[in-house]
């Protein structure tokens, strides 16, 4: 039995290169998306050595051309997708409302937001209608209640929630499914970034280093793992449905 392909997104570090990973182990073929580094490239080679045909694929969602780019790599290489994991994010600017740029947060909507969309309609042909395509963004508790200094993610996961309702909604004719899920406060790149930010734009920080010293964290390999059965499995009635990886 063949599994279908997967796309994910943000999967060079973090929750989406162990989430691409455990799709590969699981028998999926894994189209991982990023931008450039050594560690996309090496979780392309990993991949390929799991299961054939898996591959990287350079992709900013920051940049609508490399968007375009990416969605034709991989038209060209397969003709359904049985599942899309916007798992790709941005945290910043973590800075008041008054005093973050307009470019600043224009760049956190299109990456957590409008590359989302861009994506995915590009990638359209491919889903759905005779088999089910399941697709599953990586949403966040700041989707649902405002934190100072991160109004643009705050409204770009909001976004993003209703984005999959909206999917799910239309979805329902032709066998595309969608749901959101809050990851919990996993050990990544991201985490590293708000621990980063300056204690004056930030008045939350002490606690966001708290977490990391108590070890609190959580590692992107446990949440991967919680991750799969959704990921892979989640119902049409489950569809349009909003989840927490810790009630999984």
């Amino acid at each position: 039995m063949v599994l279908p392909v997967f796309v994910v997104t943000g999967a060079s570090k973090g929750i989406g290169r162990a989430l691409a990973l455990e799709l590969a182990h699981a028998g999926h073929c894994v189209y991982a998306l990023a931008r450039a580094s050594k560690e996309l490239d090496s979780i392309g080679s990993q991949l390929g050595e799991i299961t054939a045909g898996s591959v990287s694929v350079e992709c900013d969602l920051s940049n609508p051309t490399s968007i375009k780019d990416a969605a034709e790599v991989i038209i060209k290489r397969t003709d359904f997708i049985g599942g899309v994991v916007h798992n790709a994010g941005a945290i910043g600017p973590v800075k008041p409302m008054a005093g973050a740029t307009t470019d600043a947060w224009s760049h956190n909507i299109q990456v957590n937001l409008i590359g989302v969309q861009d994506l995915t309609q590009r990638l359209y042909s491919l889903l759905g209608r005779t088999d089910r395509t399941r697709i599953t963004v990586l949403s966040s508790g700041a989707s649902q209640r405002p934190i100072a200094s991160w109004s643009a993610y705050c409204v770009s996961k909001a976004g993003l929630d209703m984005w999959s309702r909206c999917l799910a909604e239309e979805g329902k004719s032709i066998q595309i499914s969608s749901v959101s899920v809050a990851p919990g406060v996993v050990d990544t790149g991201m985490q590293l970034e708000i621990r980063s930010a300056p204690a004056e734009d930030f008045p939350s920080l002490q606690s966001f280093i708290d977490l990391h010293e108590n070890g609190d964290l959580a590692k992107s390999e446990t949440v991967a793992k919680q991750l799969l059965g959704l990921v892979t499995s989640h119902t049409m009635e489950q569809s349009g449905q909003r989840f927490d990886v810790r009630e999984l």
